[in-house]
């Protein structure tokens, strides 16, 4: 029996390699997800029992609870400035969904992507599910990571179908001002080009940045779907409730693909959504205060860390930090850190090749842990950096050994 080739070439994400290689020890401080570590909002929970006591234990249409898309499309409309209609909303499972239902609808094989790298590992990987090419446009820390006008005019070729843009951004906070935004729209409308607009992060905003979305500059709401869920902002990673925004027709096809693959979203899942989007605000300007408190933290705590440094990020709950000067690859800091002191990161390779160089840290958890785990991470570079080069390699050996030992089950009695 043969496999899908086209499957067998994805490569695993390094995000949830990293989850799971911290389960084998008991004290990890993970800085690998990007998931809240708030709970869901007492009213969100509550919404959601009570939708399931009154009966919507049933299939949702295709496209969404019809409250749902309403109360999404007012949202929407008053978040970014243009008005949106219950018909230009799709429910999707998660932002993931949205993104790939989204792009289905408009890839043919060999059709070409331009993204920006560093880039959220699913973004390439879904390109290639559909037998399209990912064309990537190297993005710099000098710049704040952004993309430039001028860098995506010079990756457009005659097989450019769409172009990816994600602020504020997941690997690295960076967020795209409407300046940019205008940019990047006159060329998309130049070669007729859709654009794909990933704000999942849309309100996780620090030092007075204000959000911009490309669909609000004219003449680009009819080429452009916007990629939303509720999982980063209200905390509801577990409910998988996203959201496509876009065009009439583009949201027909998306619905007729939701019917064939899950049906719809679950139900419940959709009224805790409508609570949260309805009255969630206090709850997540909260959450938000207390990601901008831990960035400053753990931003002067990293630059403060020889030969550690990273720009402040805008947005979202990253940190991408420039690791060049200990002269290890970010997988090996990576491996290291984790086997030595138990405190996850992902490397920044996982991103793509923009990211070597760079680890992702997470701060999207306690501030104790925070403490705990850059406390960790600061004795691991004190000690790693004063070895001696002979001290290294037996650090190496001995780390290959144990990796055997334990890969073949072996048992040393001490």
């Amino acid at each position: 029996m043969r496999y899908s080739k086209n499957a067998e070439a994805l490569t695993p994400s390094a995000i949830r390699d990293m989850m799971v290689r911290s389960a084998a020890y008991n004290d990890t401080i993970s800085f690998a997800v990007g998931e809240p570590d708030f709970i869901s909002a007492p009213n969100v929970l509550e919404a959601a029992c009570r939708a399931a006591k009154a009966g919507a234990t049933k299939y949702a249409p295709g496209a969404g609870e019809a409250k749902l898309r309403e109360v999404y499309a007012g949202y929407l409309s008053d978040a970014i400035g243009v008005p949106y209609s219950p018909e230009e909303i799709q429910v999707t499972t998660g932002g993931c969904g949205a993104l790939f239902l989204a792009m289905s609808c408009i890839l043919d094989p060999g059709d070409e992507v331009i993204i920006s790298s560093p880039y959220w590992t699913n973004y390439n990987q879904q390109i290639r599910q559909l037998y399209a090419v990912p064309v990537m446009v190297d993005v710099y820390e000098e710049n704040d990571f952004i993309m430039t006008a001028e860098d995506i005019e010079k990756a457009v070729t005659d097989k450019t179908k769409l172009i990816l843009v994600n602020s504020p951004s997941n690997p690295t906070g960076g967020v795209i001002d409407r300046h940019a935004l205008e940019q990047i729209a006159k060329i998309a409308v130049k070669h007729d080009l859709f654009v794909m607009s990933d704000e999942v992060y849309r309100h996780i905003l620090f030092d007075g940045a204000r959000y911009a979305s490309i669909a609000s500059i004219p003449g680009m709401k009819e080429r452009t779907m916007i990629i939303d869920s509720v999982s980063k902002t209200h905390a509801m990673t577990g409910f998988r409730v996203g959201f496509g925004a876009g065009p009439v027709h583009w949201i027909r096809l998306m619905t007729k693909l939701t019917e064939n693959v899950v049906s719809s979203v679950c139900t419940i899942s959709q009224y805790a959504a409508i609570e949260a989007i309805e009255h969630g605000a206090d709850y997540m300007n909260m959450m938000c205060g207390e990601y901008e408190k831990r960035r400053n933290y753990i931003y002067d705590r990293i630059n403060a860390m020889e030969p550690l440094s990273c720009i402040r990020p805008k947005g979202a709950f990253y940190l991408f930090v420039n690791i060049r000067k200990t002269g290890m690859s970010s997988e090996e800091f990576c491996n290291k850190l984790l086997d030595e002191e138990h405190v996850a990161v992902v490397p920044g390779s996982n991103f793509g090749s923009g990211g070597e160089g760079f680890v992702r840290i997470s701060y999207a958890t306690s501030m104790e842990r925070i403490e705990e785990g850059l406390n960790r991470m600061e004795t691991f570079l004190k000690r790693t950096l004063s070895r001696t080069p002979n001290e290294t390699w037996a650090a190496d050996a001995q780390a290959d050994l144990e990796d055997f030992i334990e890969g073949q089950g072996i048992y040393i009695r001490q």
